[in-house]
């Protein structure tokens, strides 16, 4: 908790704190004033008190007001904590999701991101560079049109659940009496949405592992998105090896799919039983072999997992530069409740994690990948970053739409969240689907009503 006189920014206050370890301990008391077109924040942490003022010129009313007021606020209590801790974070006092979206507000406003970033609110020039990348590699794909859109379908189940997985995905053995209908079910959602779709960008099909469906099931929904694509980017998150076949490799090259993603998380066997996946590195590498002359391949990795070195990460990394896939995305382990992991006590060091993500970026860079998309997320270690990688010319549409928040996206499936812009992305409305699988089921007529009624 912290003591501030801002009480409807709490929330966002207390996320600054948890970038720190050992902020929750703290007695923090939080103060704002202003004066004469001045904002004052005055931290007090353990006693000790830190005063920031920053003059303010406001233009756009009380909204602009209520922004400036709140990102202050959060930049100084961020001061004051790095100056307890004697310690300064990359991402200095960010802690929204997207930081690349901070920066193109500033470029539409005539304004230097990259100083805006390091001198105002103290991200390290290292992660400035890399938003200035990320955007330099979109140029040509991020387009804002309030048209333009993104379809995707979600499939919730997998072979099995890996031990850091949070998402809504169940096994597929223990869920079998409700794929049928579920599948079904999304049929039926993919026919309804159609005419909601305007502009067509991309098409994912994203889990789950949707290849862990049978070969029937898996062309059923693929036959429904036929009467939709047109011929744009098809994306189909096959991720586990041990569910990718030649048949349904078939299946989906038959039905448009542009591209796959495969997913090794680690090429260490060691790690990869620990986690619960029931493959290994080998496996993953035959099935990316069957699959690369057929698709673009995406393929993840993740910084920071349980009972890895620096070396086993390293390797990770070599193997999928040597692979060579289309797309590489570096993921930084994040906790989350209802994972496995999120009751363990062992934790790699955020300074561990943060050496193999630059070693990531280094050795990608210089292998011919350029940064693409960029997201963060809460409980990251070392409150990192997620990157994706691309080779020239082939960077994931999907994943720039979706990270940047520039295009509807009209979402099929169980916890699927269709989301609607409005003036490029400065107002977004939601529409979001029961997570439970037969609550899903039960309510699809309400589910096709609420969401004809957002695009409308």
């Amino acid at each position: 908790m912290i003591d501030t006189n801002l009480p409807q920014f709490e929330s966002e206050l207390i996320e600054v704190v948890n970038l720190f370890d050992g902020g929750d301990a703290l007695t923090i008391r939080h103060r704002f004033k202003e004066s004469e077109n001045k904002f004052i924040n005055t931290v007090t942490i353990n006693g000790q008190v830190y005063a920031y003022g920053n003059l303010v010129k406001i233009v756009d009313g009380e909204l602009e007001k209520k922004r400036l007021t709140k990102r202050y606020a959060k930049l100084s209590l961020y001061k004051g904590l790095a100056k307890h801790f004697q310690k300064d974070l990359p991402w200095g006092a960010l802690t929204g999701i997207r930081p690349t979206k901070l920066a193109y507000q500033q470029l539409e406003k005539g304004e230097d991101f990259t100083s805006f970033f390091t001198d105002v609110m103290k991200v390290s020039e290292q992660k400035t560079a890399l938003v200035k990348s990320v955007i330099d590699t979109q140029k040509g794909i991020y387009k804002k049109d309030d048209d333009n859109t993104d379809f995707f379908v979600f499939v919730p189940f997998c072979p099995s659940r890996c031990k850091y997985c949070s998402f809504i995905s169940a096994d597929i053995k223990s869920a079998q009496k409700h794929v049928d209908a579920y599948v079904d079910a999304v049929v039926d959602e993919i026919l309804h949405a159609k005419p909601l779709i305007k502009k067509l960008r991309s098409i994912y099909i994203g889990g789950g592992t949707p290849v862990a469906l049978s070969d029937e099931n898996l062309e059923k929904i693929l036959c429904a998105i036929d009467g939709i694509n047109t011929g744009v980017e098809y994306t189909v998150e096959a991720g586990r090896p041990d569910r990718i076949t030649k048949s349904n490799l078939e299946i989906l090259k038959k039905h448009g799919v542009t591209r796959i993603c495969i997913n090794p998380q680690t090429f260490s066997d060691k790690t990869l039983k620990l986690l619960g996946r029931n493959h290994t590195a080998n496996d993953v590498i035959e099935k990316y072999f069957m699959a690369k002359d057929l698709f673009d391949v995406n393929m993840d990795l993740i910084a920071g997992l349980d009972g890895e070195t620096q070396e086993d990460f390293k390797n990770s990394i070599d193997k999928a530069i040597e692979l060579s896939p289309e797309n590489i995305t570096v993921h930084t382990l994040c906790i989350k409740r209802g994972s496995y992991l999120a009751e363990s006590e062992k934790r790699l060091s955020g300074d561990v994690v943060a050496n193999m993500v630059d070693y990531a970026n280094r050795e990608l860079t210089k292998a011919g990948y350029s940064p693409y998309y960029l997201y963060r997320q809460k409980y990251m270690a070392g409150n990192l970053e997620n990157v994706g990688y691309t080779k020239p010319n082939k960077a994931c549409v999907y994943n720039i739409d979706v990270m940047e928040e520039i295009a509807q996206n009209v979402s099929c499936g169980a916890n699927a969240i269709s989301k609607r812009v409005f003036f490029g992305g400065e107002r977004i409305e939601r529409c979001a689907s029961p997570k439970d699988v037969a609550t899903y089921i039960a309510k699809l007529d309400q589910i096709k009503l609420k969401k004809e009624k957002l695009f409308s």
